[in-house]
């Protein structure tokens, strides 16, 4: 992903004018994250209280508070200082305190500034296809982690939806009885390519997604020595509401990828 690089100035701007849009469509999170993504990432993290987490591309701080409710202390880091402004706006008057600080994940040096081997988990919650590059993040969090530190994140699933894939519906008329039928159909899946979309219908830019196939997406975790030992491909099974395309397209496929990286 060769000018990668050159659109990471674009990409913090675009979330910047859609931060106002964000963090009031998403709140304590929308019904993807609170069904699909934030039950999968707390059952990897296991929290017991105590542990220090640092939140890369917190956004507005909804997943950090979540980890926070059990017992975390968290440090939420984020490249659009609007979505770090909602993040601390939301996080106001709690109890325990969370940090937020502005801090672009495509940048290692700032990253390491965090601390040395100071965290207990490193958690990136759909984010990864939203960077210009990703290693900077991985590289880094292996000097973040703690020995035998986790490394868990969340993603749009490269193989069934990312930026190339496409939704359809199919009705059938099976012996006098109209049977749907919803799928997709993906396209130029294994060439690393870089497309703009709309998230959430309303939005006032269009973000940009960096589709990585996944050997490219694990490349960088294994180059500094992670190894994946939790994987879960979660879908809306009986969940789905039948009167969204999306949700009953992912009825039975994964829409989302979440991972979780172990240092040896």
């Amino acid at each position: 992903m060769s000018n990668a690089s050159s659109v990471n100035a674009e990409v913090q701007t675009i979330w910047d004018r859609n931060a106002d849009f964000w963090d009031q469509q998403m709140g304590e999170g929308n019904a993807f994250h609170k069904l699909l993504i934030e039950p999968v990432q707390l059952e990897f993290l296991q929290l017991q209280g105590g542990e220090v987490i640092l939140d890369a591309a917190c956004g507005n701080g909804q997943f950090a508070r979540a980890m926070a409710d059990r017992g975390a202390t968290v440090i939420g880091v984020d490249g659009s200082p609007q979505m770090i402004a909602h993040a601390k706006a939301r996080s106001a008057g709690r109890e325990k305190p969370l940090e937020f600080r502005v801090c672009d994940c495509t940048d290692k040096a700032r990253l390491l500034d965090l601390g040395h081997r100071c965290f207990d988990h490193v958690v990136c919650t759909m984010a990864l296809m939203d960077m210009a590059e990703i290693e900077p993040l991985i590289s880094a969090s292996a000097e973040l982690l703690k020995p035998e530190g986790h490394f868990t994140c969340s993603l749009l699933h490269p193989c069934f939806n990312s930026g190339l894939s496409k939704h359809g519906l199919e009705r059938h008329d099976i012996g006098g009885e109209l049977v749907e039928e919803y799928y997709v159909k993906t396209s130029q899946y294994s060439q690393a390519m870089i497309t703009k979309g709309l998230a959430m219908i309303g939005q006032p830019a269009p973000q940009y997604y960096f589709h990585r196939p996944l050997a490219e997406l694990f490349r960088p975790f294994f180059a500094v020595g992670f190894m994946l030992d939790r994987l879960a491909e979660p879908t809306f099974g009986e969940r789905a509401n039948p009167q969204k395309i999306f949700d009953m397209v992912f009825q039975d496929i994964p829409p989302a990828l979440v991972m979780r990286w172990r240092l040896p």
